[in-house]
């Protein structure tokens, strides 16, 4: 049986994207990799709850912002008070789109990555 373990963005700016994981989802670095030769940084991120982890990868060869595509894939977080993580991203700045029909919306990281927040449904 396989599990869950982390998924990965790759970032420009790493201290920016910690900076904005921290503030906009309370996640915090749980694992540091450095390579050697200072040609990559990872850094796992935890929600002190579960056992998944996002991996921020920081190449130093790759400066450019990353093509996402049509941007059609995103990650999920559930909000256990959501009216007060919707005013915290809406005072940051950096909701990207709002359904309210299902009661749902997306903020975007500083790289552009789209995260899905969603109630504690019942």
């Amino acid at each position: 049986m396989l599990t869950f373990n982390h998924f990965n963005f790759n970032v420009t700016d790493l201290e920016a994207s910690l900076r904005f994981y921290q503030e906009a989802l309370g996640l915090e670095p749980v694992r540091r990799k450095e390579a050697e030769d200072g040609s990559y940084v990872l850094v796992f991120l935890g929600d002190g709850k579960s056992g998944f982890q996002l991996e921020l990868t920081w190449l130093r060869d790759h400066p450019q912002k990353y093509d996402l595509g049509e941007c059609e894939f995103h990650l999920a977080l559930q909000a256990e008070d959501f009216a007060a993580a919707h005013a915290r991203h809406e005072a940051m700045g950096c909701i990207c789109f709002e359904n309210p029909k299902m009661g749902i919306y997306f903020i975007a990281d500083p790289d552009g990555y789209w995260i899905e927040i969603i109630p504690v449904r019942k």
